[in-house]
Protein backbone atom coordinates (compact mmCIF):
# COMPACT_ATOMS: atom_id res chain seq x y z
CA UNK A 1 0.00 0.00 0.00
CA UNK A 2 1.46 3.67 -1.13
CA UNK A 3 0.88 6.87 0.70
CA UNK A 4 -1.91 7.74 -1.69
CA UNK A 5 -3.86 4.26 -0.88
CA UNK A 6 -3.47 4.65 2.77
CA UNK A 7 -5.02 7.88 2.67
CA UNK A 8 -8.24 7.05 0.76
CA UNK A 9 -8.53 3.47 3.22
CA UNK A 10 -7.88 5.33 6.18
CA UNK A 11 -10.95 6.18 8.10
CA UNK A 12 -10.97 7.15 12.12
CA UNK A 13 -11.95 3.67 14.24
CA UNK A 14 -13.32 3.84 17.48
CA UNK A 15 -13.87 -0.25 18.32
CA UNK A 16 -10.64 -1.98 18.24
CA UNK A 17 -10.01 -6.00 18.95
CA UNK A 18 -7.73 -7.99 21.46
CA UNK A 19 -5.42 -8.35 18.71
CA UNK A 20 -1.82 -7.17 19.96
CA UNK A 21 0.33 -5.74 17.80
CA UNK A 22 2.81 -7.74 16.18
CA UNK A 23 6.60 -6.54 17.66
CA UNK A 24 8.06 -6.26 14.41
CA UNK A 25 4.44 -3.58 13.34
CA UNK A 26 5.68 -2.08 16.75
CA UNK A 27 9.26 -1.69 15.80
CA UNK A 28 8.15 0.00 12.37
CA UNK A 29 5.96 2.35 14.24
CA UNK A 30 8.61 3.66 15.95
CA UNK A 31 10.84 4.09 13.92
CA UNK A 32 8.55 6.53 11.83
CA UNK A 33 7.95 8.04 14.90
CA UNK A 34 11.78 8.68 16.32
CA UNK A 35 12.10 10.15 12.21
CA UNK A 36 9.36 12.73 13.26
CA UNK A 37 10.39 13.38 16.55
CA UNK A 38 14.21 14.52 14.92
CA UNK A 39 12.29 15.93 11.86
CA UNK A 40 9.80 18.13 13.92
CA UNK A 41 11.95 18.83 17.13
CA UNK A 42 9.26 16.37 18.86
CA UNK A 43 8.59 14.18 21.43
CA UNK A 44 5.47 11.80 20.33
CA UNK A 45 5.64 8.26 22.44
CA UNK A 46 4.11 4.83 21.41
CA UNK A 47 2.31 3.62 24.27
CA UNK A 48 1.50 -0.11 23.86
CA UNK A 49 -0.58 -2.46 26.02
CA UNK A 50 -2.00 0.16 28.44
CA UNK A 51 -6.09 0.43 28.82
CA UNK A 52 -6.40 2.60 31.34
CA UNK A 53 -6.89 5.89 29.09
CA UNK A 54 -9.80 4.67 27.56
CA UNK A 55 -11.36 3.19 30.10
CA UNK A 56 -13.20 5.88 31.59
CA UNK A 57 -16.46 7.80 31.01
CA UNK A 58 -15.14 10.17 28.63
CA UNK A 59 -14.23 7.46 26.57
CA UNK A 60 -17.37 5.50 27.10
CA UNK A 61 -18.78 8.88 25.81
CA UNK A 62 -16.78 9.18 22.82
CA UNK A 63 -17.68 5.30 22.04
CA UNK A 64 -14.03 3.91 22.25
CA UNK A 65 -13.52 0.52 23.11
CA UNK A 66 -10.50 -1.73 23.41
CA UNK A 67 -8.32 0.76 22.88
CA UNK A 68 -4.75 -0.53 24.51
CA UNK A 69 -2.35 1.32 22.16
CA UNK A 70 -1.90 5.15 21.45
CA UNK A 71 0.84 7.52 20.23
CA UNK A 72 0.95 10.78 23.16
CA UNK A 73 1.52 13.65 20.43
CA UNK A 74 3.88 16.04 22.95
CA UNK A 75 6.09 18.71 21.74
CA UNK A 76 7.62 21.73 22.96
CA UNK A 77 5.13 24.35 24.14
CA UNK A 78 5.04 27.47 21.15
CA UNK A 79 2.52 28.61 19.04
CA UNK A 80 3.67 26.21 16.32
CA UNK A 81 3.21 23.27 18.16
CA UNK A 82 -0.29 22.30 17.31
CA UNK A 83 0.28 22.84 13.88
CA UNK A 84 3.64 20.42 14.07
CA UNK A 85 1.60 17.75 15.90
CA UNK A 86 -1.04 17.52 13.23
CA UNK A 87 1.36 17.77 10.31
CA UNK A 88 3.50 14.99 11.58
CA UNK A 89 0.99 12.73 13.64
CA UNK A 90 -0.97 12.63 10.12
CA UNK A 91 2.38 10.82 9.09
CA UNK A 92 2.33 8.51 11.73
CA UNK A 93 -1.32 7.79 11.24
CA UNK A 94 -0.47 7.00 7.19
CA UNK A 95 2.19 4.75 8.23
CA UNK A 96 0.23 2.83 10.55
CA UNK A 97 -2.55 2.72 7.70
CA UNK A 98 0.84 0.95 5.21
CA UNK A 99 0.95 -1.77 8.25
CA UNK A 100 -2.67 -2.74 8.70
CA UNK A 101 -3.41 -0.78 11.79
CA UNK A 102 -6.48 1.61 12.01
CA UNK A 103 -6.44 4.97 13.72
CA UNK A 104 -8.28 7.59 15.59
CA UNK A 105 -7.42 10.97 16.60
CA UNK A 106 -8.43 11.66 19.61
CA UNK A 107 -8.27 15.32 21.71
CA UNK A 108 -10.44 15.01 24.34
CA UNK A 109 -12.58 11.73 25.01
CA UNK A 110 -9.16 9.89 26.54
CA UNK A 111 -7.49 10.24 30.41
CA UNK A 112 -4.36 11.40 31.12
CA UNK A 113 -1.85 8.06 32.28
CA UNK A 114 0.70 9.85 33.86
CA UNK A 115 2.82 7.12 33.92
CA UNK A 116 2.17 5.86 30.33
CA UNK A 117 4.50 8.74 28.96
CA UNK A 118 6.61 11.46 30.08
CA UNK A 119 6.68 15.46 29.08
CA UNK A 120 9.66 17.94 30.02
CA UNK A 121 8.74 21.20 31.56
CA UNK A 122 8.37 23.09 28.34
CA UNK A 123 6.56 20.39 27.11
CA UNK A 124 3.00 19.53 26.27
CA UNK A 125 0.81 16.93 25.50
CA UNK A 126 -1.52 17.69 22.62
CA UNK A 127 -3.84 14.91 21.87
CA UNK A 128 -3.46 11.39 21.17
CA UNK A 129 -3.81 8.82 18.16
CA UNK A 130 -5.87 5.78 19.23
CA UNK A 131 -3.85 2.49 16.91
CA UNK A 132 -4.80 -1.24 16.36
CA UNK A 133 -6.67 -3.44 14.87
CA UNK A 134 -9.73 -2.42 14.13
CA UNK A 135 -12.83 -4.01 14.74
CA UNK A 136 -13.93 -3.08 11.21
CA UNK A 137 -11.93 -0.36 8.88
CA UNK A 138 -14.29 2.38 9.29
CA UNK A 139 -16.04 4.27 7.24
CA UNK A 140 -15.73 7.67 5.14
CA UNK A 141 -17.02 10.84 6.30
CA UNK A 142 -18.86 14.22 4.66
CA UNK A 143 -16.13 16.06 2.73
CA UNK A 144 -16.32 19.49 1.32
CA UNK A 145 -15.85 19.92 -2.57
CA UNK A 146 -12.59 21.29 -3.75
CA UNK A 147 -14.19 24.75 -4.56
CA UNK A 148 -15.01 24.75 -0.75
CA UNK A 149 -11.66 24.89 0.30
CA UNK A 150 -9.45 26.57 -2.20
CA UNK A 151 -9.10 30.13 -4.61
CA UNK A 152 -7.48 29.25 -7.80
CA UNK A 153 -7.79 30.14 -11.33
CA UNK A 154 -7.79 27.62 -13.67
CA UNK A 155 -6.21 25.51 -11.25
CA UNK A 156 -3.97 22.84 -12.49
CA UNK A 157 -4.10 19.11 -11.66
CA UNK A 158 -1.49 18.72 -9.44
CA UNK A 159 -3.42 21.27 -6.85
CA UNK A 160 -7.00 19.60 -7.48
CA UNK A 161 -5.24 16.40 -6.73
CA UNK A 162 -3.31 18.18 -3.55
CA UNK A 163 -6.96 19.56 -2.58
CA UNK A 164 -8.70 16.77 -3.01
CA UNK A 165 -5.43 14.90 -0.73
CA UNK A 166 -6.39 16.90 2.04
CA UNK A 167 -9.94 16.76 2.34
CA UNK A 168 -9.69 12.75 3.11
CA UNK A 169 -7.35 13.79 6.08
CA UNK A 170 -9.37 13.73 9.45
CA UNK A 171 -10.72 16.67 11.30
CA UNK A 172 -11.74 17.81 14.29
CA UNK A 173 -15.87 16.89 14.48
CA UNK A 174 -15.45 17.45 10.23
CA UNK A 175 -15.14 20.48 10.71
CA UNK A 176 -12.80 21.12 7.18
CA UNK A 177 -12.31 24.54 7.94
CA UNK A 178 -8.54 24.81 6.28
CA UNK A 179 -8.61 26.53 2.62
CA UNK A 180 -5.65 26.46 -0.15
CA UNK A 181 -4.95 29.84 -1.94
CA UNK A 182 -3.21 29.72 -5.48
CA UNK A 183 -0.64 32.59 -6.68
CA UNK A 184 1.65 31.30 -9.59
CA UNK A 185 3.11 28.18 -8.70
CA UNK A 186 3.05 28.85 -4.60
CA UNK A 187 0.10 27.57 -2.59
CA UNK A 188 -0.85 28.83 1.27
CA UNK A 189 -2.75 27.17 3.29
CA UNK A 190 -4.30 28.52 5.88
CA UNK A 191 -7.61 28.27 8.60
CA UNK A 192 -10.31 29.66 9.87
CA UNK A 193 -10.96 29.68 14.00
CA UNK A 194 -12.61 26.57 15.38
CA UNK A 195 -12.28 23.56 17.25
CA UNK A 196 -8.35 22.67 17.13
CA UNK A 197 -8.11 23.85 14.16
CA UNK A 198 -4.50 24.05 13.88
CA UNK A 199 -4.02 20.43 14.27
CA UNK A 200 -6.27 20.20 11.06
CA UNK A 201 -4.30 22.40 9.21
Amino acid sequence: MDMKEAMEQRHSVRVYSDKPIEPEIVGKLKEVIDDCNREGGLHFQLITDEPKAFSGFMAHYGKFSGVKNYVALVGKRGDDLQEKAGYYGEKVVLAAQTLGLNTCWVAMTYKKVKTAFSTEKDEKLCCVIALGYGATQGSGHKIKSVAEVSSAENPPAWFIEGVRAALLAPTAMNQQKFRFILNGDTVRAETASGFYSKIDL
